[in-house]
């Protein structure tokens, strides 16, 4: 008689209508036998998942470590992300029709958080899915009944702040306009709602990171946008706390990136005065950016309170912004 597949397993469980903690240790063993996960296997996962019947909880810590092995683990080289292996766990997430889950969106960020590289494409996916559950008030950011379609809620804030953290490891160290566009539509569609004030700063931020978009030195400004609120205010400088240090960093342009570096590792030894050039070129708010803003701003014709927020810190952070930005910021 064959021994039962994976397939077969999985098969079993859904007719049962429940996976016990027993019955996850046997997928493991299954999944695990031969010490690699196979496309063929995380199918069969992805099938398990989408049965929607009773999980224990270690459910909910196999299934995105599996996914995890097979897209960046076992990837060639390791930590590498292909454009076919992102096609591939978004069409499986896609496959059953629903809205991502919480447990595939739990997979997509550990593959976010873990991978050195990754298509673009999967971390728009987790950017908009979680998004688009905000708006619509169903998916993997609601699991409370008190929480409310088109409303923004502290754990929400954290979750795109998580999506947008994880991809300055794979994405590059600066907020995109893709990401950014992202940031304007979902506080387009809420500007009415009583959202969490960590939503604000947290868009205030990462707009403005894309539009003065430095690079070229660590810690990379990805993070530093992305700090937890009221990171300015926190005391300390290098060794006593992140906040000090990103504060005197942050506010002196140039000048203020050595200051904060004093007595450290010199971080521009490398490349120099080029280094130099290129962040504080960057720190300029181009003509491309200030008009792409000024369109986004003026979409629906209100200067909203985030969208001043935002104005704001750029008006007192940025050393040269281009006139088209002017009158939006004469009226803040």
């Amino acid at each position: 008689m064959a021994k039962p597949t994976l397939n077969d397993f999985v098969t079993a469980r859904i007719a049962a209508g429940h996976l016990s903690e027993d019955d996850v240790i046997n997928v493991r063993r299954y999944v695990y036998g031969d010490m690699a996960v196979s496309l063929e296997e995380g199918e069969a996962l992805f099938r398990l998942n989408n049965a929607n019947i009773t999980y224990h909880d270690t459910w909910f810590e196999l299934f995105p470590e599996a996914i995890l092995d097979i897209l960046v683990h076992q990837a060639k080289p390791e930590g590498y992300v292909s454009e076919d292996k992102a096609n591939w766990l978004i069409d499986q997430i896609l496959a059953d029709g629903r809205i991502c889950s919480k447990t595939e969106l739990d997979a997509v960020l550990h593959v976010l958080e873990k991978a050195r590289d990754v298509p673009e494409k999967l971390e728009q996916f987790a950017l908009r899915t979680v998004a688009d559950s905000v708006i619509s008030g169903q998916g993997p950011t609601r699991s409370g009944a008190q929480l409310k379609p088109g409303v923004i809620a502290d754990g929400e804030v954290e979750l795109l702040r998580r999506v947008l953290y994880a991809s300055a490891g794979s994405r590059g160290v600066a907020i995109s306009r893709a990401e950014a566009e992202v940031l304007f539509d979902l506080n387009d569609a809420t500007v009415e709602s009583e959202n969490a004030p960590a939503w604000s700063e947290l868009f205030a931020k990462a707009v403005a990171n894309y539009v003065m978009a430095m690079s070229g030195f660590t810690p990379p400004p990805r993070k530093i946008a992305l700090e937890r609120e009221n990171w300015l205010d926190q005391p300390g400088g290098f060794d006593g706390g992140l906040g000090g240090f990103f504060k005197k960093m942050f506010s002196g342009g140039v000048g203020g990136i050595r200051d904060a570096y004093e007595d450290k590792p010199d971080p521009f030894a490398a490349r120099g005065n080029e280094m130099l050039a290129e962040i504080a070129a960057n720190e300029v708010v181009t003509e491309d950016e200030a008009v792409w803003l000024v369109n986004r701003i003026g979409r629906d014709g209100i200067l909203h309170e985030n969208e001043k927020a935002l104005l704001r810190f750029i008006r007192e952070e940025s050393p040269n912004i281009h006139p088209a930005l002017m009158p939006l910021l004469e009226k803040v």
